[in-house]
């Protein structure tokens, strides 16, 4: 049985110790710096997984293996 947190509530306190380290200052541009961070990440990871298999990756992502393609090389990861 797995006792782990849901996901949106581990993201929700990650995202909480980020304001922590804000110090008060305003968040700049948040939506864009999260969706890109855990996408980065998912994508690091399914590769890993998949063994670097970009057409399987695509399918566990539920992406067109094309659409992968593109997002790996806008993050330098091709």
């Amino acid at each position: 049985m797995n006792n782990s947190a849901p996901l949106r509530e581990i993201v929700a306190k990650i995202i909480e110790e980020y304001f922590s380290t804000l110090d008060g200052q305003p968040a700049k541009q948040l939506y864009n710096l999260v969706i890109k961070e855990v996408e980065l990440g998912l994508f690091k990871t399914v590769l890993e997984f998949t063994g670097g298999n970009q057409s399987k990756a695509a399918d566990w992502l539920g992406l067109a293996r094309g659409t992968l393609r593109k997002r790996l090389e806008e993050y330098g990861l091709e």
